[in-house]
């Protein structure tokens, strides 16, 4: 099992962005998606997810109502549209693949990680 961050980048404050995670693998059914974000300085927190089987989503309150995760028709990839981005939404973004719902928010659960991408909000 393999993903993949991209879309990163440099955006103005109350811009968007949006960061996609490509995934693939053949055991890769069932698991669910998340987005998590490490900022200079801080421990990496999970940010949203999606269940690949129903496409039910959850988000944390400090991104509820700005970003909205998604994925395509087969699952294989999974986005993240980021609006009215602050500058403190300025980290280094990861997507991860964990086996189970019921641990969507327990970061040592996820068992496969991709590469992070940069997202840095200026003023």
């Amino acid at each position: 099992v393999q993903l993949q961050a991209s879309g990163g980048g440099l955006v103005q404050a109350g811009g968007s962005l949006r960061l996609s995670c490509a995934v693939s693998g053949r055991a890769f059914g069932g698991y669910s998606v998340g987005w998590f974000r490490q900022a200079p300085g801080n421990a990496r927190k999970w940010v949203a997810a999606i269940d690949l089987r129903d496409v039910t989503t959850i988000y944390a309150d400090s991104v509820e109502g700005r970003f909205t995760i998604s994925a395509d028709n087969a699952g294989n990839i999974v986005y993240l549209q980021m609006d009215s981005l602050k500058r403190e939404d300025t980290a280094v973004y990861y997507c991860a693949a964990v086996p189970e719902w019921r641990w969507v928010k327990v970061q040592s659960k996820y068992r496969y990680w991709g590469q992070g991408t940069q997202v840095t909000v200026s003023s």
